[in-house]
């Protein structure tokens, strides 16, 4: 049997029927609060099921690097990390990168056997209920987002992202804040993709408006989305606030398609967010975003709109 991608995995764990009356039977996956990935050394495995999946990897790369004679000095020296970072790696308390585990291998003359480990180890930085939704990101072809409480997490700026961390209730440590904005900002590499996925975001006005941070931190992030919203792949829209008719009355929401076809949808709400896989829901999900769009602004007069405001700040 071939091995099912973090996307399918997380797909195929029904745990349930919706609940929210709009259609008995449809395939759902509790994530939970998710949306938050690391890269680099910094990294951390979110979970125990993920921690054994890195320990074990370092334990395999510090076996490899024993066997070639290397000190932890001179492996490290190979990959630009220092002696302590590599101890991390082996001890599994840091996600190395898949880049790194790639050098590693190549370093260390594995044939390949720690690049076996590199989708594994990247998946054990998300929450188990967050793989299946990580997996499809990273394969989609296509994300349509409805947002109407806060900038989506895909353009947040730093100082965005660290506005709205420090507000969570109860607080989040600044070990944890930091480690959330670094994985934050890893997922921002979608833009780059390669053949690039098509990326939609509507956002109400209410939206851009809300000074989270102060108004230097808004301005910021009201100039970033102008500067992502001229890439070829992304359209960003701007729901008014005396837009009359908002078929998005009933929350955010985002549909995926991934490269076979097959769509996915996921919402959050407070404390739970759910993917919905059934078929019959993610169609009307994409058709709703559709009705969505048309009844936003159009792109160009969206980054008009949003210069009028940068204007009032």
């Amino acid at each position: 049997m071939a091995e099912r991608t973090g996307a399918e995995a997380g797909a195929e764990a029904v745990t349930g029927e919706c609940g929210n009356g709009d259609g008995a039977g449809a395939a759902v996956v509790s994530l939970g609060d998710g949306w938050e990935n690391d890269d680099g050394a910094g990294r951390r495995p979110e979970d125990e099921a993920g921690r054994g999946v890195v320990v074990a990897f370092g334990q395999t790369m510090k076996t490899l690097r024993v066997r070639e004679g290397l000190e932890r000095e001179e492996f490290g020296r190979r990959l630009g990390y220092s002696a302590s970072t590599i101890a991390s790696f082996e001890q599994g308390r840091r996600i190395p990168t898949p880049r790194t585990i790639e050098r590693a291998d190549e370093v260390l003359g594995a044939g390949g056997l720690l690049c076996l480990w590199k989708e594994q180890v990247e998946r054990a930085q998300y929450p188990v209920r967050f793989r299946g939704m990580a997996g499809l990101e990273k394969e989609c072809i296509e994300l349509l987002m409805y947002d109407a409480l806060m900038v989506n997490g895909l353009l947040q700026t730093e100082e965005y992202m660290r506005a709205l961390l420090s507000m969570r209730r109860p607080p989040l440590t600044q070990e944890t804040i930091d480690q959330r904005v670094t994985s934050r900002l890893a997922r921002h590499d979608i833009f780059d993709r390669q053949p690039a996925p098509l990326l939609g975001f509507v956002m109400t006005e209410a939206v851009l408006r809300q000074r989270y941070g102060g108004t230097g931190v808004l301005r910021g992030q009201l100039e970033h989305l102008l500067l992502l919203g001229q890439k070829r792949n992304v359209e960003i829209q701007v729901m008014p606030l005396n837009c009359e008719e908002n078929a998005g009355v009933n929350g955010p929401f985002t549909v995926v398609t991934r490269k076979d076809g097959k769509k996915f949808v996921y919402s959050e709400a407070h404390a739970t967010s759910t993917l919905e896989a059934d078929t019959e829901h993610t169609v009307l999900a994409a058709a709703r975003y559709g009705i969505i769009r048309s009844q936003a602004l159009r792109p160009r007069e969206s980054a008009q709109f949003i210069e009028r405001l940068l204007g009032e700040l």
